[in-house]
């Protein structure tokens, strides 16, 4: 759901207690409609309710506005025909220096926060590559991912095995331009729970030092034009 400014004021966030961690731990243990029902109530309160929360507090700094997905799977391409995801996630969306929005997610493991571009389609991919290829742009990359790694980030993202056609193997940012998604994030164990003040600074702490590598992607790769197919991928 994407919170409005006329909505209702969400409950005042208090972080994510060992109820919550539990809950997935029962999830993962029963995916099952059954379990989802007869534990509904923690679901939209701790869970859910916690999430958007802390995305709302979050908010104050980072501005947009807040989007916490369904759990549901979509089950119509999926052979895997578990009903329920085992993650809860949410984001940030239309803040700004943010295009892809900025993201969190709390599950079984614990909380953890992200950002960047997730999946570049093709005319993204081609963007992105001309300009990790010249050297002024690209070596702006690469000190921002460096720098977001220093912070304490780990960068992911699918990888090609080796060089994209047209770029040499030894290119001195070949593990940049094998990349066909860039994103920063980083987990914050469950524990005995996660306060309010961890949870806050975690996934705060993770946004802003994924900024400058956020920053590069909306100036040189931006938005695909590219429009859905049917399956909701982009063509």
């Amino acid at each position: 759901m994407t919170r409005r400014a006329a909505d209702p004021p969400a409950a005042a966030f208090a972080g994510f207690g060992p109820g919550v961690f539990a809950w997935f731990r029962g999830l993962e243990r029963d995916n099952s409609r059954d379990y989802f029902a007869a534990t509904r109530d923690r679901y939209e309160t701790d869970v859910r309710g916690g999430l958007e929360a802390m995305l709302e507090a979050l908010r104050e700094e980072f501005g947009g506005e807040v989007r916490v997905f369904r759990q549901q799977r979509d089950l119509r391409f999926s052979r895997d025909k578990s009903p329920y995801k085992t993650r809860t996630y949410g984001v940030l969306q239309g803040t700004p220096g943010a295009a892809a929005g900025l993201y969190a997610q709390i599950s079984a493991a614990g909380l953890y926060a992200g950002t960047g571009y997730h999946q570049l389609m093709p005319d993204q991919l081609e963007r992105f590559r001309a300009a990790v290829a010249r050297d002024d742009a690209g070596e702006r990359l690469a000190e921002a991912v460096a720098a977001a790694e220093a912070s304490g980030l780990d960068i992911a993202g699918e990888t090609l095995r080796t060089a994209p056609r047209g770029y040499a193997r030894d290119h001195p940012r070949i593990a940049l331009l094998r990349r066909k998604a860039l994103i920063g994030g980083a987990a914050l164990a469950a524990g005995d729970g996660i306060g309010r003040e961890a949870a806050l600074a975690h996934v705060a702490g993770a946004w802003r030092a994924a900024a400058a590598v956020n920053a590069w992607l909306d100036e040189h790769v931006g938005p695909t034009t590219l429009s859905p197919d049917p399956r909701g991928r982009r063509r």
